[in-house]
């Protein structure tokens, strides 16, 4: 094992006056990682801290905001503090493998025990150049570190599992990128850091360390796979259920991940990496963000076949822990694999019923989800808008959704069909309207809104990136004065693109 970096992991548990890390990942998984130190942050200043979740992580956001707790948001860590890791891992990205990525500018700090008894890896982004980089300076700009805290924490307030942003911290340098950017540290929260890509890499350079990781993972994830007659491939299954369910629920709110590799699929079933991602507005399966997704591989449509596909190579990896003889080992795997878009449509049409009221399961509900997809993306309507138009239209106001279906007599017929549908199965149609309003949020994280904060955000002023943050916590409650956080972008905005920021 390299210790380039003149890092010791002598230090299992680490105490430090403000966090008592551990370090299970590395005590188990020797192989997987590199012992790293972070790059010095010249002069570190607190741009965000997440006191709520500082809080459930049992850490005291006054100590944090120190000059003492800074140097520990950036990794400017001693050994009796903490023995910061640069994770290793393969993936394929774009569909093209890559035997080596790894955290080219990220550290695992360790891991603590927060007040539910949860262990969360601390984990930072942005922290400088490790043996992974791969000829980049490992540092990251403002931008991108306030955009993955407010995508972040948006995904987490709409019920959507997801790593989450503690905190991020500018360093006080300028960083080079088309232009030089002020540079940032983001300190990311999840329940780890293993990854599709993890065991891509295992498997390709040692089956000790493979078993041992599929062990590490069914203990700190889905423990009910030791109790199988196979806990191989019943960690398999598990893995495949959540990212069933994960990718069904991010879609019924509109979220295009934008760069479902494999290195970006976790095993504990968090949505991660929030680089070219955004909320789909007007109603298209092709919706695409990301500049360099040019075939369209992560479109909103795409994203279950390609969850699918990274599974597959999940399972590709567990092949020789199933069983000894490859032919039943690979038919075990199919099986398993097959199950994934059963999940994945039962999962997304459960959430879609909800999102138009139908909590029961009416003849024909199928097929009205389809028909009332087909008009919306025939009319270019807004996702969001059209769920909260219909709530309110059951309550007897039809101002909401009458723009949205002006000029669409296919669309004016479903809602009339609708309608009944929901009034034969309901007489409290207010109570309807109410259960829709939550599962329909009112406020997602808008393109143009995240963009001009972020604007602001990056040339120090961070008044709009708190005020979008203030309501995009409280997603499902329509308050008053915020009308421009839940309209579309303006007509004429153009074709939003994003970009991963490295």
């Amino acid at each position: 094992m390299s210790v380039t970096g003149g890092v010791s992991l002598d230090v299992v548990n680490a105490t430090h006056p403000l966090i008592t890390f551990e370090h299970s990942f590395a005590d188990d998984l020797p192989g997987l990682y590199e012992p790293w130190q972070a790059a010095p942050a010249p002069d570190p200043q607190l741009l965000l801290l997440n006191d709520s979740l500082a809080e459930q992580l049992g850490l005291d956001p006054g100590a944090l905001r120190t000059s003492e707790g800074l140097r520990l948001l950036v990794g400017d860590v001693t050994a009796e503090v903490a023995s910061p890791v640069a994770q290793a891992y393969a993936g394929h990205q774009f569909g093209g493998y890559s035997p080596r990525l790894g955290d080219g500018r990220a550290l695992l700090l360790g891991e603590i025990v927060d007040a539910n008894g949860h262990r969360r890896d601390i984990h930072l982004k942005g922290s400088g150049r490790t043996p992974f980089s791969r000829g980049g300076d490992g540092k990251a700009a403002v931008g991108p570190m306030l955009r993955e805290y407010v995508i972040s924490e948006a995904m987490h307030a709409l019920g959507i599992p997801t790593t989450r942003s503690l905190a991020v911290v500018a360093t006080g340098e300028q960083i080079a990128r088309d232009a030089m950017l002020p540079g940032a540290v983001l300190t990311r929260v999840a329940a780890s850091h293993i990854r599709v890509g993890t065991f891509q890499y295992a498997a390709a350079n040692d089956p000790a360390l493979l078993k041992r990781l599929a062990d590490h993972a069914i203990a700190r994830h889905h423990p009910e796979a030791a109790e199988t007659d196979n806990r191989y491939l019943a960690l398999l299954e598990r893995v495949v259920d959540v990212q069933a369910s994960l990718v069904a629920r991010w879609m019924s709110v509109g979220f295009v991940h934008g760069v479902m590799n494999t290195d970006n699929m976790t095993i504990s079933g968090e949505t991660i990496d929030y680089g070219p991602c955004a909320f789909m507005e007007a109603y298209d399966p092709a919706t695409v963000f990301s500049s360099i997704d040019h075939g369209g591989r992560y479109a909103f449509g795409n994203q279950a076949p390609m969850a699918q596909w990274n599974l597959a190579r999940l399972a590709e990896t567990l092949l020789p822990l199933f069983d000894h003889d490859q032919e039943r080992s690979v038919a075990r795997a199919m099986e398993v694999l097959e199950s994934f878009r059963p999940r994945h449509e039962t999962y997304l049409a459960e959430a879609m019923r909800a999102k138009i009221g139908f909590a029961v399961d009416p003849t024909g509900d199928d097929q009205m989800l389809d028909q009332m997809l087909d008009q919306m993306q025939a009319a270019r309507v807004d996702f969001t808008s059209w769920f909260r138009g219909l709530a309110i239209s059951l309550r007897g106001d039809d101002t909401a959704l009458r723009p949205m279906i002006d000029g669409s007599e296919a669309l004016a017929s479903w809602v009339a069909r609708w309608r009944d549908v929901v009034t034969a199965s309901s007489r409290d149609l207010h109570g309807v309207a109410a259960a829709m309003d939550t599962v329909n949020p009112v406020y997602i994280p808008r393109n143009h809104l995240v963009e001009e904060a972020l604007l602001a955000g990056s040339d120090g002023d961070l008044t709009l990136v708190h005020d979008l943050l203030e309501v995009l916590v409280h997603p499902y409650d329509r308050r008053p004065g915020l009308d421009r956080y839940a309209a579309p972008a303006p007509d004429g905005s153009g074709r939003y693109r994003t970009f991963c920021g490295t």
